[in-house]
């Protein structure tokens, strides 16, 4: 198994990502950014206003939304291609509300709390398939944002099922670090969640690059975190959680995930980072 793809395996990643990279203004897109929008605020994207009463032809829409989806992600040095119009535009629309948001299904096992606060929990999590690729752009932040896309023309048809799979929550990206969790490194694996009714038969990918794997059942403590996310976040939360945990030997020492629940560009944005207890 590649060493940069299930994290359940605590294996390492590749190059390091230069520190001069750290603390960079760009930001990602990702799937739940393109669940966000509402018509306001693509009005609102300087890419033209509908006027009250005025309607817009399927293909006028699938253009408008992919024209403001490459204005955006020219300001975090990412190219979003024309074919990736039907993807967002299946994601924004939810495929017309035929699916909802499927969350990845865990026990709690415990929580430790301090004056009101959540320090973090501790959850069991089944075994269960899930669609990764990993990426190795010059930033991070061009990497969450290639990878995620490529998930998105997944979920969107590009699979051997020939539909729209549908949203799970969170979307995962699993990090390495060096041993003195400074630095972070060049490889980053995205990870969807197949949803139940695809765990038995997960629906192949077209693309190459993205495997399905099934990543065993493990022990994670969570800590919620707000804001963006970026290697100075990550490179503190992960500081954070580690010294509020009883017992943090326990955990694998050298990879850690990042989960997202909420849209990216929102001001209190909801993330969790997690450690992985050692098996």
């Amino acid at each position: 198994m590649d060493s940069g793809g299930c994290p359940l395996n605590g294996g390492g990643g590749e190059s390091r990502i230069n520190e001069d990279n750290r603390g960079s203004q760009y930001g990602m897109i990702t799937l739940e950014d393109l669940e966000s929008f509402s018509e306001d605020q693509l009005s609102d994207s300087g890419n033209g206003s509908l006027e009250e009463g005025e309607t817009m032809e399927e293909d006028e829409n699938n253009d408008r939304l992919l024209h403001y989806w490459q204005d955006v992600a020219r300001g975090h040095r990412v190219e979003v291609p024309g074919d990736m119009a039907q993807p967002i535009q299946q994601i924004t629309s939810n495929n017309n509300g035929a699916h909802t948001r499927e969350k990845v299904p865990f026990t709690l096992i415990g929580r430790k709390e301090k004056c009101g606060d959540v320090h973090y929990e501790k959850r069991h999590y089944e075994k269960a398939h899930w669609a990764c690729i990993t990426v190795s752009e010059e930033t991070y932040e061009q990497s969450i944002c290639y990878g995620f896309m490529r998930i998105m023309r997944y979920i969107c048809q590009q699979n051997s099922a020939g539909n729209y799979l549908g949203m799970t929550l969170p979307i995962v990206t699993v990090v390495h670090t060096d041993e003195m969790r400074r630095d972070l490194m060049r490889a980053v694996t995205v990870a969807y969640y197949l949803p139940d009714q695809h765990q038995a038969q997960p629906p192949q990918p077209h693309d190459a690059d993205i495997v399905i794997e099934e990543w065993p059942a493990a022990v994670i403590y969570s800590r919620p975190f707000t804001g963006a996310t970026n290697e100075v976040t990550i490179v503190n939360e992960i500081q954070a959680l580690s010294e509020v945990l009883d017992t943090p030997g326990d955990c694998v020492n050298d990879t850690f995930i990042i989960a997202g629940y909420t849209n990216p560009a929102h001001a209190n944005r909801q993330n969790e980072i997690w450690f992985l207890e050692r098996r």
